[in-house]
């Protein structure tokens, strides 16, 4: 069993679509093992996306993460990591799969909707960003 991290991002949690996107990751047969809302600080912003300091979108993307709470959750399932990143679509919501979180909720490339883990390295690190072990079940 693999476990990834999802968030749905502020503009998704505006738009009252929390429960439609966690249906859509059941749905496919994955298990919802943890999940909670928080409102990130820009210092949680900041240090969870460290790896994009550089990028020139980083000071954007941080403060669009930290407009509103999220939801951040652990995925379980079998092959959790592709599975949640098929059902995320493309990055930029014009050219995800019809069907998909990002075509049916996203605004943009910048607002859209939800973050998946893009490896299992990664998303061990980015579940122990939010959840302690006891919270996982």
């Amino acid at each position: 069993m693999e476990q990834t991290l999802s968030i749905i991002k502020p503009d998704a949690v505006a738009k009252n679509v929390v429960g439609k996107i966690l249906d859509r990751f059941e749905s496919a047969g994955l298990k919802i093992a943890a999940t909670k809302k928080v409102q990130l600080t820009q210092a949680d912003a900041e240090a969870f996306y460290a790896v994009h300091a550089s990028r020139p979108f980083f000071k954007d993307l941080v403060e669009f993460m930290i407009s509103g709470p999220v939801v951040v959750s652990v995925l379980e399932g079998v092959d959790a990591m592709a599975k949640n990143r098929e059902l995320m679509g493309a990055t930029n919501p014009k050219e995800a799969a019809p069907g998909t979180i990002r075509a049916d909720f996203a605004d943009s490339i910048d607002a859209n909707a939800v973050h998946g883990s893009d490896s299992l390295e990664n998303a061990e690190i980015e579940i122990s960003f939010f959840f302690a072990q006891r919270e996982i079940c």
